[in-house]
């Protein structure tokens, strides 16, 4: 369960008891904060005994200071006071929540000497420290005597001093928009196939109508009449029914073109009647980390009022292999009227999303389509858990989210398409092949998307590598990562808001 962190601002607060945190940079005789909760000195003592120099991430942890109230005095280094970004400040605030070790009573001081505290640095502060408290033990069964200890670890109350607390609290409003809407992907994907189905995740989406959200439900029997016969045939193994989300959120002006962002839901993938091997197969359970990550912006978008027409759609499904299940070399027809040779059921996920990418497409008329898929392995051996593969029809919103992803650290790489790649999932008997083999297998699966997106910017997010399994960081200790919520966040943010 996660630490329920209550943050809050103040410009000044003496540090009476429970931990003080105070910030160093690297070369600075005194950090942040040293005078309110160090007056005997003692960290003057320990930083030269420890050769605590203040670097990057490294932290001091003094243990019931002489002269003081405090049980513990934690010194966070951050390393050289130039040029720190937004991403700087969120490791440093994760650094301080890995640090409090069942504290109740917390008080970080930020302004250290040398360092430019903004109040969006410290919101990021904040930001960190939420988005590391995140623990996903929903399942664990405990005994009573280790609830009580629980419970003291679960409410902790943060005081952040700064000089820019009241506009650091203005700013901490959003970013506590974002912490809620990376938290809401993470369960999604943390969550077991047997609990979230398509009928739970779209009952999950629904609860965003709290927010502000316009939510629709497309059932079976309303996609077969729209024609999707791509999506549906991945469902028609599986005894759970597929759903297709529909989600609108109009903050922005009437005349505007909406902005949309598409997201594969197979809330289980067993590969079909191309079943996988068993070794990992329990990791399918993540197969819908796109439509967690579209579901999380929304929230984020709805949350903090972003002033821009968002449209989020969910495709989903449970890729089982029964004995309605389809076939390899069973031929589909997609909601565009295009043929599918169906090669191999494991490539599934682009079937589910040619169908939602039309549908965008042809109801909504956006500005642009972004589709986000935990697609194919081919990403992660091109890419591994760093970045996600980035493929677009479009170089100025490829540079856009680029951008979003330095400045956000959830990082893309650009991956090329062309006519060549395009050659390998003709088809003898239709239109299209659902796959073009084992080469270029994640380019291939992208010039599949493309051809049912016509003329529209469009981007696909290959995120195979960065949604679930991706390594522990300062931010992030959850199999289930979240990533896309805040990368797309600050492609709105910074680009489409008005």
């Amino acid at each position: 369960m996660s630490l329920k962190l209550a943050i809050s601002f103040a410009k000044t607060h003496p540090a009476t008891g429970g931990i003080a945190i105070l910030l160093a940079v690297s070369g600075a005789e005194q950090p942040a904060g040293v005078m309110e909760a160090d007056p005997a000195g003692v960290y003057a003592r320990a930083a030269k005994g420890g050769k605590f120099k203040g670097k990057a991430l490294s932290t001091l942890d003094i243990v019931a200071p002489h002269g003081s109230e405090l049980d513990r005095l934690v010194v966070l280094g951050m390393g050289k006071p130039d040029g720190l970004v937004a991403h700087d400040w969120l490791k440093a605030g994760g650094s301080a929540t890995a640090a409090l070790k069942g504290a109740e009573n917390v008080v970080v001081y930020l302004d250290a000497p040398g360092i430019d505290v903004s109040p969006k640095a410290a919101a990021d502060f904040a930001l960190g420290m939420l988005l590391r408290s995140y623990k996903f033990d929903t399942y664990k069964t405990k005994k009573k005597a280790d609830d009580e200890e629980e419970k003291a670890e679960k409410s902790v109350k943060v005081t952040i001093v700064t000089a820019e607390a009241s506009g650091a609290k203005k700013a901490f409003a959003e970013a506590e928009a974002i912490a809620d809407g990376v938290v809401l992907a993470r369960d999604l994907v943390n969550e077991p196939a047997n609990v979230l189905g398509p009928l739970e995740f779209a009952a999950k989406a629904k609860e965003l109508e709290k927010l502000g959200v316009e939510i629709e439900i497309l059932t079976e029997k309303e996609m077969k009449k729209l024609g999707m016969g791509a999506l549906l045939g991945v469902a028609q193994g599986s005894v759970r029914p597929p759903r297709l989300v529909v989600m609108q959120w109009k903050g922005g002006k009437s005349k505007d073109k909406p902005v949309a962002f598409v997201g594969k839901g197979v809330v289980f993938d067993t590969g079909g009647i191309s079943i996988k091997p068993a070794g990992g197969m329990e990791d399918m359970k993540g197969d819908m980390g796109g439509a967690a990550a579209v579901t999380g912006l929304m929230h984020v978008l709805a949350a903090r009022k972003a002033k821009v027409n968002a449209i989020g759609i969910l495709g989903l499904v449970e890729n089982m292999p029964d004995g309605n299940a389809q076939r390899p070399g069973d031929i589909v027809t997609s909601m565009s009227g295009q043929t599918i040779e169906v090669i191999n059921t494991d490539a599934e996920g682009r079937l589910v999303l040619c169908d939602a990418l039309w549908y965008c497409n042809d109801r909504f008329e956006p500005a642009f389509m972004i589709n986000l898929a935990t697609l194919t392995g081919a990403i992660t051996v091109a890419l591994g858990n760093q970045h996600a593969g980035l493929f677009s029809n479009d170089d100025t919103l490829s540079e856009k989210l680029l951008t979003a992803g330095q400045v956000t650290n959830e990082r893309l790489w650009r991956m090329p398409l062309g006519k060549e790649y395009d050659k390998m999932i003709d088809s003898k008997f239709a239109d299209m092949k659902n796959t073009g083999g084992r080469l270029a297998g994640s380019i291939t699966a992208a010039q599949f998307l493309k051809r049912f997106v016509k003329d529209t910017p469009w981007a696909h997010l290959d995120i195979a590598g960065t949604a679930m399994g991706s390594p522990n960081d300062e931010i992030n200790q959850s199999w289930g990562s979240g990533y896309g919520v805040r990368l797309l966040d600050e492609l709105v943010r910074a680009n489409y808001e008005s």
